[in-house]
């Protein structure tokens, strides 16, 4: 039998350790999920100020999220506002630890953002690992009960007319898109300082409908809808809203390039509030903490306490958000650039 080099030996004993002893970082990844997070904390970034309605999701969330995540560690909220949540966003792809005791509710138009190459995205919004949303609200166009609009195909037909509060706003951009995209004939009537300022309008008789969302319209004004003052035309996501009995604006696009714009525009409204995990987060510990999300949202305490802050429990899993955006990133440029010419003042 010929003999081993030294050289062979190392090899061989280097390659045996390499099996038999992983790097203490696969060790971590193979380690059960419970054995992980048990005694740890968990920081939840939320990419907003305080005080808003991200944040009032993102803290609800905080307070009993922990109980369902395998090891039920101590979840802690944290603020990290800036540019839309853009900062949040960039810090949660690039700086936070990729272990899953980072997360974050990041803003709805983050992967637009991306899709368009806005200034400061550090980010692609495919590689991260979308857990869920807690909150999926419908933007709705609507008309006051005097409007001789009585439903979305009189609008082919008729002059609705709504209020605005300048470019950039949906309350405007939502209007001024359908109407030069599939010919609805909308009158804008810019000046208002947003939503409730469009609303007194309505009431003082100066304007005739808006588009806004259902959660904003319900807060601002309860029973509007119940009791008939102001009707849902059609919504502008992909479902309808069987409980209005209305359309979704999908029903009205004829060709494929005004399907592409229309789902370009609603991509960020279907987004939700979202919650990430950065990339490369271990799978089974984002499916941890996707399994988690859900028992949490289903957890009795958690809903009486977000009913108490009028807050509407709408859960978008994380596999469908992740869907939707791989379809948005997706969009030809030509698609993107038309839209964004329809929208300008």
């Amino acid at each position: 039998m010929g003999t081993i080099s030294r050289t062979t030996l190392t090899c061989m004993v280097g390659c045996l350790a390499a099996v038999l002893c992983p790097p203490s970082t696969n060790r971590a990844h193979a380690e059960p999920v419970a054995d992980f997070y048990r005694g740890r904390s968990v920081t939840l970034v939320i990419g907003y100020s305080a005080g808003g309605g991200y944040d009032a999701y993102g803290r609800v969330l905080a307070r009993h999220l922990g109980r369902h995540i395998p090891g039920n560690p101590a979840i802690v909220a944290q603020n990290m506002p800036g540019a839309g949540s853009l900062r949040s966003a960039n810090y949660l792809y690039n700086v936070a630890p990729k272990d899953g005791t980072v997360i974050g509710m990041i803003g709805r138009n983050l992967p637009y953002f991306a899709l368009v190459q806005e200034g400061g995205v550090l980010y692609d919004p495919v590689r991260f690992a979308w857990l869920g949303s807690p909150e999926l609200t419908n933007r709705v166009c609507i008309a006051a009960d005097r409007s001789p609009v009585k439903k979305a195909a009189d609008l082919f037909e008729r002059e609705l007319i709504v209020g605005g509060a300048g470019a950039g706003s949906a309350i405007s951009t939502t209007p001024l898109l359908l109407g030069r995209l599939l010919g609805m004939k909308f009158k804008l009537i810019e000046g208002f300082t947003g939503p409730n300022a469009v609303m007194l309008g309505i009431d003082r008789g100066e304007v005739d409908g808006f588009c806004q969302t259902v959660t904003s319209m319900r807060n601002a004004r309860p029973g509007w809808i119940e009791s008939g003052k102001a009707r849902v035309l059609f919504n502008v996501e992909r479902q309808p809203l069987a409980e209005y009995g209305a359309p979704t604006i999908f029903d009205f696009t004829k060709t494929e390039e005004q399907r592409r714009i229309v789902a370009l525009y609603s991509s960020s409204i279907e987004l939700g509030r979202p919650m990430v995990a950065p990339p490369g987060t271990p799978p089974d510990r984002v499916e941890a903490l996707r399994r988690a999300f859900h028992a949490a949202i289903d957890d009795k305490e958690l809903r009486a306490e977000a009913e108490k802050q009028k807050l509407e429990l709408s859960v978008v899993d994380g596999d469908q958000l992740a869907t939707l955006v791989k379809d948005l990133m997706t969009t030809p440029p030509d698609i993107v650039k038309r839209m964004q010419d329809l929208l300008k003042p």
